[in-house]
């Protein structure tokens, strides 16, 4: 048997960064040329290790500033001013980038795509917004939407 590193997932094989042992030739002529997997040696194995660590770190700074970030969001109310026609209804709605730019006039820059809106709002009134950083980090913000 052969000791590879898989440097990509492989289905019914494992995931990339796993150690896996496989037959001798659908390692040589298979994994190893298309650039699956590499030969578990001291060094690549050292080498793997090493990338898992700076991952790891990667990670709980993008943690720490995603907690930041929701921190700095608690209680934050935005208004955004839209032309409106009968019964409450807008000339257009309100996405995801118009909240983006509200918040981004109150100095706090968030990338619109972590603003979850099932639809656009096509009405006046006040709407909880969530914004999603990360699986378990979610904020709300409350956003008026004003008839002008």
């Amino acid at each position: 048997m052969l000791e590879l590193i898989l440097r990509s997932d492989v289905p019914g094989l494992g995931r990339a960064g796993e150690v896996v042992k496989v037959r001798p030739g659908y390692g040589r002529n298979y994994l190893i040329p298309r650039g699956l997997a590499l030969a578990a040696t001291r060094g690549n194995i050292a080498q793997l290790e090493h990338q898992k660590r700076l991952i790891a770190a990667e990670q709980a700074r993008v943690l720490a500033e995603h907690k930041a970030m929701a921190q700095k969001l608690k209680g934050v109310s935005v208004s955004i001013a839209r032309k409106k026609g009968g019964e409450g209804k807008l000339f257009g709605s309100v996405s995801t980038k118009d909240i983006a730019e509200a918040l981004a006039n109150q100095n706090i820059t968030i990338d619109r795509k972590l603003i979850k809106l099932d639809e656009p709002f096509k009405n006046i009134g006040t709407y909880e917004v969530p914004v999603r950083f990360s699986g378990d980090i979610t904020e709300t913000i409350r956003v008026n939407v004003v008839g002008v």
